[in-house]
């Protein structure tokens, strides 16, 4: 009789433990639960870029770019970035999305019409080296998946340099030009790799340059990195950037 007390109760105990844990871990899955859909659905561009401001900007440390006008990306599928060959991006870049694509300036805020799609500029510094455009355009709410950004910036120089030289990293494909001319085409499926193509040897203007370029991106990450070498390969600082 007495062992089966024992029996009895240690069975009990056994349930209401069992039954406290199960509650416990129940409790601590609607936890986890809730601060998962809480990260997910929260989406911003601030771990990753803050507004430009109209203060004196450097190039980083090491020369990166990091002030830029960014436009909200235009839509354009590709379910692959293998297709991404020289012709097909001179193709896509020379198309006309926007009126006076490879020659405005714009100011933040303004608006363009890429077919049913109303596109905004954005003025931002990136807090990386690289400029992420995967978390620009979903920080934004905006397609992130086959598209095409476009960016701006304005390099003002101290004086007249010549035998420069500009390094640029992108994931995936992109096309740069200074004040108005080629300077690099980075073709193909690739990743962001800093100074992964080193454009031919260019002049910056004393004063304001323009530098203007175009990313393209089907699945995958997207992102790129600028910066401008001196003759002896060594990264330019002494530029100060603008957006106007």
């Amino acid at each position: 009789m007495i062992q089966t007390s024992k029996t009895l109760l240690c069975a009990v105990g056994f349930a209401v433990l069992a039954a406290s844990a199960l509650q416990g871990c129940s409790a601590a899955s609607k936890g986890s639960t809730g601060v998962t859909a809480k990260t997910d659905t929260t989406r911003s561009i601030a771990p990753y870029f803050s507004a430009a401001t109209t203060k004196t900007k450097t190039p980083d440390a090491d020369g990166f770019i990091q002030r830029w006008l960014l436009l909200e990306p235009i839509s354009k599928p590709n379910r692959t970035n293998t297709v991404f060959t020289d012709s097909y991006l001179r193709h896509a870049f020379d198309t006309l999305y926007f009126p006076d694509q490879k020659t405005v300036v714009p100011k933040h805020g303004d608006k363009v019409k890429v077919g049913t799609q109303e596109l905004a500029w954005h003025a931002l510094e990136s807090n990386l080296f690289n400029v992420k455009l995967f978390r620009f355009a979903y920080g934004l709410y905006k397609p992130y998946y086959g598209v095409v950004f476009w960016a701006v910036t304005v390099v003002n120089s101290p004086e007249e340099m010549q035998n420069v030289r500009m390094a640029i990293g992108s994931n995936s494909a992109s096309m740069w030009w200074v004040n108005g001319k080629e300077a690099a085409l980075l073709s193909g499926d690739r990743r962001m790799v800093m100074d992964d193509v080193v454009s031919n040897r260019l002049t910056l203007n004393k004063g304001k340059n323009i530098i203007r370029g175009a990313v393209i991106n089907g699945p995958g990450m997207s992102d790129f990195c600028v910066r401008f070498l001196d003759e002896k390969g060594q990264p330019i600082k002494g530029l100060t950037i603008t957006y106007e």
